[in-house]
């Protein structure tokens, strides 16, 4: 590779007028670059695309715009990348060329079942080389050297050659290992074999389904200690199921704070991988019921109390609901386990390994810290140190505690998914991964080795957020990533795969490319980074086939069209919302949906469609502040758009011609409508079966203006809807009749 000079344009970077400038440097952590060296633009555009670094991106407005050069400088900072002079970027540039050159192996390698698997092994030219392939079946395959010359050059005084394997047919899809030998040394990698398509959702093509989709915590019963918890979840896919659904879909189950106060928030957690204690259902745990009395009156006393908190119709309260649940989790941690729970919680930990145990570390040590205290970030506390070899030991029976909750969560996640398919359930319980975790999370202590340093991720401005979004979660460093074999990333998804018929991937372009906000910057200040978005596909199809389970991709906002193409190729389902598909400035004709899509009226970033149709968001958005222009005029333009909708209904013969229709005729006619889309999945927010109107998360506000996934399930008169209650509940079994009928009439 060839650096540019000053003189030439840099090979795959737009020229602009500003190609051969020269830009003031940025030294690492300066917000102000002002100061330092200025550096050719040219050569620093250069170094940021080999590193995978975009240097401008495709706004919404449909104009290109350029990334800020000291942007660049900080993102490739925290890539590991120093470039505030032009002497750094230069070397920079030289060491990307030849890093490959320095590795026997690859970091890591991901390849198709089926496709082209070559493999670069760089040697000293003219040594012979072995490469062999150890499965995880415990075979042993030697890979053939293929006849494909490349020039050796000359590394750190040494000429090095290039030879060029290719992957055993028979290696079979799965997580092996690389083992090249060569003068005496010998180099490993992990060698993840992927399949080339996902087939789970084969079965739906010929069978279409459709689901619930709700927020657990929302979703309330006369049992439930002011919480929806993992046994409401099986009692909702129970009724659902004898309708005729297919899979209920929640809000992403990760685990928050070990003690309050909570983050509301399911999209900010503290890890990924394991689950929230708080959707624990206390009387479910067997050792209650061989508790002395007077520890069992203690627990009753405690769900009297915490119960409730069922009849507060406005607000949840996670806080005192975790509170009661902890104080009774506690006690009967104390109570003695059966040898057969006692082995059955000894194996959980066991195949769970190391990442449990970190987690549960971090959980003891955040009981007694706050999340901002100068601990986490102390070099003498990572993971691995003495300090924290002590730590494990002195916080041995905390740390045991918060292993057993996650066992608890197992259990019982376990418990609702088998319910849900002995309901009739083809998929049952759908979770959802978040994009990330906060950037004061458990995974952000215990990942740093493979999470990027100094930014957080987000989304550049659209037309919903103007001013852009920082999500305030660290990202992945894709080079470290892979060479940690993507072992966080396939045990994340594992762990949440393990009990589920499929998995609802928030923003599933952070698996092409992701949004960095420098720390400091604005959100709008950032720039795209891209990952390999072929290894982190094909992980995520390799454990959703392993799980037997559906992926579907939240593909909403601004997509390349070759994303949404390559993931219908790999089996990956895409996400519809009906208000969102319009052909110009009318709705898109059902019939023209993706047939690879998960369909649903509404999302729960809108509000239920019955504050939908009403125009609620107009006045809320009002309210709070949040309209660039007057609400008369954004009123004006929904009830135009909602006009040409009720047009189509009528047309379609699903409302009357010379009628409006009750506001629950309109719910149930756009679901009929949506049925008759070729998508392969239909998605009904339990909100629209009750009649709720008040939305989950408004977007751009605090806690202290709204209350973001707070808001307890509630009816068109916001009185509080239990479970209990659905099964006589005229709305909900007619909605859920008609989607039924629909689909199967």
């Amino acid at each position: 590779m060839k650096a540019p000079s000053q003189h030439e344009a840099s090979s795959g970077t737009p020229a602009d007028p500003a190609a051969n400038q020269t830009v003031p440097g940025a030294a690492p952590g300066q917000a102000d670059a002002g100061h330092a060296d200025p550096v050719s633009l040219d050569l620093l555009r250069w170094l940021a695309e080999v590193h995978g670094v975009e240097t401008s991106y495709q706004g919404w407005d449909g104009h290109p715009h350029e990334v800020a050069p000291a942007t660049l400088i900080r993102v490739l900072a925290a890539l590991g990348v120093q470039a505030h002079t032009d002497q750094l970027i230069e070397a920079a540039l030289a060491e990307a060329e030849l890093a490959p050159w320095r590795r026997m192996l690859p970091p890591a390698v991901a390849v198709q079942e089926g496709g082209p698997a070559l493999v670069p092994v760089h040697v000293r030219h003219g040594a012979p080389v072995r490469v062999t392939v150890y499965t995880e079946d415990g075979r042993e395959l030697v890979a053939p050297q293929e006849d494909i010359w490349v020039e050796p050059r000359v590394v750190d005084g040494v000429t090095i050659g290039r030879a060029t394997f290719d992957m055993p047919d028979n290696t079979g899809q799965g997580w092996h290992t690389l083992r090249a030998e060569s003068d005496g040394k010998v180099a490993e990698a992990t060698l993840v074999v992927v399949p080339a398509r996902l087939s789970t959702a084969a079965a739906l093509e010929e069978r279409r389904g459709w689901g619930l989709a709700t927020q657990l915590y929302s979703v309330r019963s006369k049992r439930s200690w002011g919480i929806g918890d993992f046994a409401d979840l099986a009692e909702l896919a129970t009724l659902a199921g004898a309708h005729g659904a297919d899979y209920v879909l929640v809000n992403p189950l990760h685990a928050a704070e070990p003690v309050p106060p909570l983050e509301p928030s399911p999209y900010s957690p503290s890890t990924r991988r394991f689950f929230n204690p708080l959707y624990l259902r206390i009387e479910a745990i067997p050792e209650l019921a061989y508790l002395k009395p007077k520890t069992q009156a203690v627990i009753h006393s405690l769900s009297k109390q915490a119960r409730k908190l069922n009849k507060d119709t406005n607000r949840l309260d996670r806080d005192k609901a975790y509170a009661a649940k902890l104080a009774a989790l506690e006690l009967l941690y104390e109570a003695r386990r059966s040898p057969s729970r006692q082995q059955a919680f000894e194996v959980f930990c066991r195949a769970a390994g190391a990442g449990l145990d970190d987690f549960a570390l971090w959980c003891a040590v955040r009981e007694d810290l706050d999340a901002d205290d100068p601990f986490w970030t102390d070099p003498a506390a990572a993971l691995g140190s003495p300090l924290l070899v002590k730590l494990r030991t002195e916080l041995s029976e905390r740390i045991d505690f918060h292993r057993w909750l996650q066992w608890l969560c197992d259990e019982q996640l376990e418990s609702a998914q088998a319910t849900a398919r002995r309901a009739g359930m083809r998929l049952g319980v759908v979770h959802d991964l978040a994009v990330g975790a906060d950037l004061q999370s458990s995974d952000a202590w215990t990942l740093r080795g493979v999470l990027a340093a100094g930014v957080s991720v987000g989304a550049p401005p659209d037309m919903y957020n103007q001013l852009g979004q920082d999500w305030h979660q660290p990202p992945w460093h894709p080079t470290r990533l892979a060479e940690a074999g993507y072992q966080p990333f396939r045990e994340m998804l594992a762990t949440v795969l393990r009990h589920s018929g499929g998995i609802r991937v928030d923003h599933i372009l952070g698996f092409f490319r992701l949004w960095w906000v420098p720390e400091g910057n604005s959100p709008t200040d950032g720039a795209y980074v891209r990952l390999d978005h072929d290894a982190m596909i094909g992980i995520l199809a390799l454990e959703a086939q392993r799980a037997g389970a559906v992926v579907i991709g939240e593909d909403l906002g601004t997509f390349e069209p070759w994303v949404r193409d390559y993931l219908a190729a790999r089996g990956i389902l895409g996400t519809s919302i009906l208000w969102f598909e319009n052909d110009g400035d009318a709705p898109l004709p059902p019939e023209r949906y993706r047939v690879q899509a998960l369909s649903s009226v509404n999302t729960h970033d809108l509000p239920p469609t019955a504050g939908y149709l009403a125009g609620d968001h107009v006045t809320l958005r009002s309210g709070l502040g949040l309209l660039e222009r007057s609400a008369e005029e954004e009123r004006l333009e929904h009830n135009a758009k909602l006009e040409k909708m009720m047009a189509l209904l009528r047309h379609r013969g699903l409302l009357p011609a010379d009628e409006p229709g009750t506001e629950q005729e309109r719910i149930e006619a756009l679901h009929r409508l949506l049925a008759q889309s070729p998508s392969v999945l239909l998605g009904v927010a339990l909100v629209d079966a009750v009649g709720e109107r008040r939305v989950q998360n408004q977007p751009g506000t605090t806690s202290a203006q709204y209350p973001n996934w707070q808001v307890p399930l509630a009816d068109s008169d916001g009185q509080s809807v239990l479970i209990d209650s659905l099964a006589d509940n005229e709305r909900f079994n007619s909605l859920l009749a008609a989607v039924e009928e629909s689909l199967r009439g």
